[in-house]
Order: C-alpha cells, then structure tokens, then sequence
C-alpha cells in the first residue's frame, strides 16, 4: 500500500517507520515511462521506496513555464501504487519553503554556469537546493536519478561527494522511444509536427556515436552530429563533446556527447555515452 503524505511531519513519521535500504526517486511529476524506470531501478537495490513529487518553483526562470508544467497527482499516484512504491512525498510550495523563498542556496560551482546553466541562469542553485533539502528530509541510503540530465547527475554526485551527504547516487539510463526521442515531461507539449523535428536531437547523437564507432576523433565526431541536426522545426542550443565529468575537450576514452535544442516553444535536452579513439 503506497502511503501518500503532504507534510514535514507526516514525512518524518512515516520514514522513521521503515527498516532496511531506502531508496528515494526525486520528480517534479507527470511520470512516463522513465520515471518507471527509475522506481523499477529502486525496488531492485532498496528494501523501501519514497517518491518526491514537488514542482519546484526555484529551477524555473521567470520566463519558463512554471505555470504550465503538467500537474497530474492522480496518475502519478497510480504508477507509484503499481510500482510498489511504499511512501509518496507531496509538498505544497508554502511547506518546503514555509519562510518563502530560501535566502541561502547552494552554489554549484563553475560547472553550473555552463551548459544548461548557461541557457537557464541560476537554474542548478534551485535544482540543487531542492535535491539536499529533500535528501535531508527522505534520509535516504540510494537515491537514482535519470542520465537524461546528465549534467544535473553529475552535479548532485558532485554535491553529495563535497558536502558528505551519506546518500549513493544512482544514475539511470534514459528511456527512449522507439523512434529514439527521449522521454520527458514536456515532450507533451509537442505537435505531431514538432514531435517529429525533436527526432533531430537523437539523430544527431546516433550520428556522433557512429562516427566514434568508426575511430573518428572528436572532432569529426562532433561535425557528424552537427550534420545530422537537420530539422527546420529545431533550433540548436548547444551541441557540445565533453569528458564524463563535463569538461571540455576531449582527447579519447570516455566521453559525453549533449545536445539542447528548442522545438517551438518547448526546450528539450538529450545526451549520450561516447567513447573516442585514443589520441595517436
């Protein structure tokens, strides 16, 4: 039976109940099929699962889409019950944040200014803040996250490891049609014609995959996933090979390859594992 609480203090009651690994799965709603994913991934390595949903009101610029974002508690909820889900935490916005906005947030360091943060200033200290208020609030041994936001996966690793946070991060692989658009929230928000232009985003990853696959350096790499982002419908915001940590400028092994783009008026975003040649 999936337990659904709205309060700190329901919270607190509730989690000091539960014995052995818990494991936390952190959205801000509308689940799809990822997001089973993820809970999938949970019930697998921890004995408990809580599920976070709370639209966060500090991760949204003050032209973003707050407002709009798809609120669906009830189907939420369902998913949650048949995935096993033991508790769902589902704040008001006055309850996590009871004295309004917090002052102190916490600052992610150079890497948040770049990518995602570049495009959506102040974007990772609301993503951040939220994540250790709701890790010091679920006290959880594993918490999983979706590679889909690679670079808020890699700065949540970032804070735990820096602030001794005792949580495992767990990243996920992300969910993907069969036509290989990845799966978001937003991507509710797509015409029939806009959905297909968004196809130009995992086109332009496979296209820089295959030409690691052939030996190219990162470079040619690079162009190849240029070429294949094609779509009129789609206007690039980055495209960008970074190493795993998301520095610039590979030279061969492991690498990430990240693409943004808006479809109309929806920013979607995507990534994918790469590994590059050794440089000869």
């Amino acid at each position: 039976m999936t337990e659904v609480l709205h309060t700190r203090k329901e919270l607190a009651a509730a989690r000091e109940a539960l014995t052995g690994t818990v494991g936390v799965v952190m959205t801000m709603g509308a689940l799809h099929d990822g997001h089973e994913t993820l809970l999938r991934a949970a019930r697998e390595r921890a004995d408990h699962v809580v599920v976070t949903v709370f639209v966060n009101p500090l991760q949204f610029g003050p032209n973003e889409d707050f407002d709009r974002y798809p609120r669906t508690l009830d189907a939420d909820l369902e998913i949650c019950r048949r995935a096993g889900v033991d508790l769902v935490f589902a704040p008001s916005v006055t309850e996590m944040y009871p004295a309004g906005q917090p002052v102190v947030r916490l600052d992610p360091g150079p890497l948040g200014a770049d990518l995602e943060g570049l495009s959506r200033p102040g974007f990772f200290h609301g993503v951040l803040t939220v994540v250790l208020k709701l890790l010091q609030l679920t006290r959880p041994d594993l918490a999983f996250f979706g590679e889909k936001d690679y670079q808020q996966l890699t700065l949540v690793r970032r804070m735990v490891s820096d602030l001794d946070v005792p949580t495992e991060i767990v990243g996920v692989p992300t969910v993907r049609e069969p036509d290989g658009l990845a799966l978001s929230s937003r991507n509710r928000y797509l015409s029939a014609e806009e959905r297909r232009a968004a196809l130009s985003l995992s086109a332009a990853l496979r296209a820089g995959v295959a030409a690691a696959e052939r030996g190219d350096d990162a470079g040619a790499v690079l162009a190849a996933a240029h070429r294949a982002f094609d779509s009129p419908g789609a206007r690039l915001d980055y495209l960008v090979l970074t190493d795993t940590d998301l520095e610039p400028g590979p030279v061969g092994g492991p690498a990430r390859l990240l693409i943004a783009a808006w479809v109309g008026a929806t920013r979607l975003i995507d990534n994918v594992a790469i590994h590059l040649a050794p440089r000869p």
